[in-house]
């Protein structure tokens, strides 16, 4: 029996088809949609809340298949460009909104002819035709440090969503793709992007005093009702590979460590386009001062300078150091050497070559040196990098390594950034982590063996400070998980 041929010109026309029905309808419900969105405006509130979290204000925004403008708007960009397939919703947009740029077109071939901070794609990706073609367009529109954020529904409320439909509690829409969170992955993989985070949000689409709070903010996060939030959230950023040498800044918080001063500068390599070294002391009870002075008289061919610290604990000696070093990449490497000097130069290719915007020393990778770590410190280690890792949405396997790097332009965000969670870090680890988090920047692991020290004794306190990493991870559920949702 002979197959039915299949004329090749029928895929097109379908595809045409298929766009055609989305701008009719859409051109339709533009009339209908200042009533529908007071109806169901707890959801929507819900989506702005969230994107006001993950893009300051006074970001350039360019969102693709903005409907009504209103997100676009409540996000307060310096530069916002909207657009969309559907002249209905265009014209609304741009009654709504008139000191935003909205334009008709759709986001398959679309061409700004500038870059944006954050490419918004909201409530698009089950309305979209070629979903790969979208995404190499918002590359196109993509600098260095550009993030997209796209969210979509889950498959789990595909019958949920019909019968709202049916009920009219929810406006039909005439949804076309379920596509699934792997699938996602893959198509920005496939156009050049590199997933940062990922989250599910949103159990409850609507705003219930003190129930949908709590439902949203706590309930959802644990494991099992995770699964079954409405959206799924990505956070991704084009892969730029940089390639140009640049400066590097090693920054050494220093306090009872005047045995390693010597070793630190003699074993710091160099890196980039040059390094320096930048010791932070802070009040130490042997001479750790003066060895750093002499040593620098000692190695005039060294780049070293020697900073008194502006107050106390380890976060306030990074800041510090920070505020006066000149690279353009900044290291922290702790005085005590229990990471070797000699593993700076991987972090350094991994920043420089762009495979992260926040390089964390992991000491739990490799099998540790006797007496390096107490075993109750790698319990808690483990524990708490589980913890935050969950806040984080981004797997890191040890939070507490003394050994993070980034560039410059990346900790200048964070230090902007600081008042959203507040001087809770005496450490520095955590004030550099929540603070990558909460920007979407992408924070990558690198393997480093923890040795043992050799002068002096620890400065960490187990318990009293065991009991801060709790505070701390309590702030940070409440700050990255139930805040967002009522920004």
């Amino acid at each position: 029996m002979r197959k039915p041929q299949v004329d090749s010109t029928d895929a097109p026309s379908k595809e045409a088809a298929g766009h055609a029905a989305i701008v009719t309808f859409f051109d339709a419900f533009a009339r209908e949609e200042p009533r529908w969105r007071r109806r169901v405006r707890g959801y929507h509130s819900l989506v702005e809340s969230i994107h006001r979290f993950l893009i300051p204000e006074g970001a350039t925004v360019l969102e693709i298949g903005m409907g009504s403008g209103d997100l676009l708007a409540a996000v307060k960009p310096r530069r916002g460009v909207g657009i969309d397939v559907s002249e209905g919703m265009v014209k609304l947009a741009r009654e709504r909104h008139p000191e935003l740029r909205f334009e008709v077109g759709a986001g398959e071939t679309f061409a700004a002819g500038e870059t944006f901070d954050y490419i918004v794609l909201s409530d698009l990706v089950p309305f979209a035709d070629d979903l790969l073609a979208i995404l190499e367009r918002a590359n196109a529109h993509c600098h260095d440090r550009s993030r997209v954020v796209l969210h979509t529904y889950s498959a789990l409320w595909r019958p949920v969503i019909r019968v709202a439909e049916l009920l009219r509690v929810k406006p039909f829409k005439p949804i076309r793709n379920w596509v699934s969170p792997e699938d996602l992955r893959g198509l920005l993989e496939l156009s050049d992007f590199q997933v940062i985070s990922e989250s599910r949000r949103i159990l409850v689409p609507t705003r219930l005093p003190l129930i949908s709070g709590f439902l949203n903010g706590v309930v959802a996060q644990l494991w099992l009702f995770r699964h079954l939030c409405l959206t799924h959230w990505i956070v991704a950023r084009p892969r730029r590979p940089l390639t140009a040498d640049l400066t590097v800044s090693v920054v050494v918080p220093c306090r009872n460590e005047q045995g390693m001063i010597r070793e630190i500068i003699e074993r710091i390599p160099e890196m980039g386009a040059g390094t320096e070294i930048v010791f932070v002391e802070g009040g130490s009870r042997d001479d750790t001062r003066g060895e750093i002075e002499r040593q620098i008289a000692a190695h005039p061919d060294r780049n070293v300078s020697l900073h008194v610290q502006t107050g106390r604990g380890k976060g306030n000696a990074v800041r510090d150091g920070f505020a006066a070093a000149t690279g353009d990449v900044l290291i922290i490497l702790d005085g005590d050497l229990t990471v070797a000097p000699e593993d700076l130069p991987k972090f350094y290719k991994a920043i420089a070559s762009g495979h992260g915007d926040l390089i964390n020393g992991s000491r739990l990778v490799y099998d540790l040196e006797p007496s390096a770590m107490q075993f109750l410190n790698i319990i808690g280690n483990r524990l708490f990098s589980l913890v935050f890792g969950f806040l984080m949405d981004q797997p890191v396997k040890d939070t507490l390594c003394g050994t993070k790097v980034l560039r410059r332009e990346e900790y200048a965000a964070i230090a902007r950034g600081r008042a959203y969670f507040g001087e809770i870090d005496p450490f520095g680890d955590f004030d550099l982590l929540l603070g990558a988090a909460k920007l979407g920047l992408k924070i990558v692991d690198m393997p480093v063996r923890y040795g043992a020290r050799t002068y002096g004794t620890t400065n960490i306190s187990r318990f009293r400070h065991g009991w801060l990493l709790l505070r701390m991870s309590v702030l940070g559920f409440y700050n990255l998980k139930i805040k967002p949702l009522r920004a």
